[in-house]
């Protein structure tokens, strides 16, 4: 669902459900500094008690004689996504009755070899049934959805080379769009802020445009950056991370002349201070 339509609150409603049938092997997954809202959410709108399992957490649990800190102990277990995949041998080992998994969009490149979080997850939650939340899905590329359905279950569009064949090529794009709506129907479900106007009153808000004209020496500072972050060789910046320096400059330099000053003067004494050590290493003997 989009932004502000009550994703954990329906979540909490599942989980409740799950408890009250005695269901209460439950593993909610959030980014770290998303755990402690959820425990403090889910025990003050539904009165289930939750623990927040980190190193400290886990460590005392072991100390304490728990042969496995992630079996819960009649609460929810509540943990963060590079926690639960470093532990996943624990996670593996408890026959969760429900998983659920917040901003799941950082699981969305599962497909990809190199993403070894969201690959070690998926593996180690194959069996137990899931939710998975996220307000911003997608980035404009339907393998991201194809990672987040294959997360949920494998079988939905079958493997990554099916995938592109039924959904990716081919001429008839309504058709596909069809099918592909079909298929996600089942383990699928979106809501829109407009969608639920009728219940909902949002404050309105009303984006103002305000023209903006940069003086002579903005745009002279621009093109000189501009000319400078081109050049085949600089020694500013770390090779490894030129584009992405490259990226943050051009940011700054977009917002104004005082964001991007620091920075360029951090540049100047990093370069002055290679100068300096090449000739400290370059100077002769006395």
């Amino acid at each position: 669902d989009e932004v502000g339509l009550g994703k954990t609150i329906e979540a909490g409603l599942v989980i409740a459900q799950s408890w009250a049938e005695r269901h209460r092997r439950i593993l909610v997954i959030v980014p770290a500094t998303l755990r402690k809202q959820w425990a403090q959410e889910i025990a003050e709108k539904f009165s289930i008690p939750a623990t927040v399992l980190d190193a400290a957490s886990f460590n005392r649990r072991l100390k304490a004689g728990v042969a496995n800190p992630f079996e819960p102990d009649d609460q929810i277990v509540i943990c963060s996504y590079h926690f639960a995949a470093n532990k996943a041998e624990q996670v593996a080992r408890v026959p969760w009755d429900l998983v659920v998994i917040d901003e799941s969009h950082r699981l969305r490149n599962v497909y990809k070899t190199s993403n070894k979080m969201a690959r070690t997850l998926r593996d180690t939650l194959r069996t137990p049934p899931k939710v998975l939340l996220t307000a911003t899905p997608l980035q404009n590329s339907l393998m991201e959805l194809f990672g987040l359905v294959s997360f949920i279950d494998e079988h939905v569009f079958g493997d990554e080379p099916s995938f592109r064949e039924q959904f990716l090529r081919g001429d008839n794009e309504e058709l596909r769009n069809l099918d592909l709506r079909r298929r996600l129907a089942p383990v699928c479900h979106r809501t829109l802020r407009r969608q639920v106007l009728e219940y909902i009153r949002f404050t309105r808000r009303i984006p103002i445009t305000w023209d903006f004209y940069p003086t002579d020496e903005e745009q002279r500072l621009y093109h000189e950056v501009s000319d400078y972050l081109q050049r085949d060789e600089l020694f500013a910046l770390p090779s490894a991370q030129r584009m992405l320096m490259t990226m943050v400059l051009r940011k700054l330099l977009a917002s104004s002349s005082f964001a991007i000053a620091g920075t360029l003067r951090s540049l100047v004494r990093r370069l002055e201070q290679q100068l300096a050590d090449v000739r400290a290493s370059t100077a002769p003997d006395e």
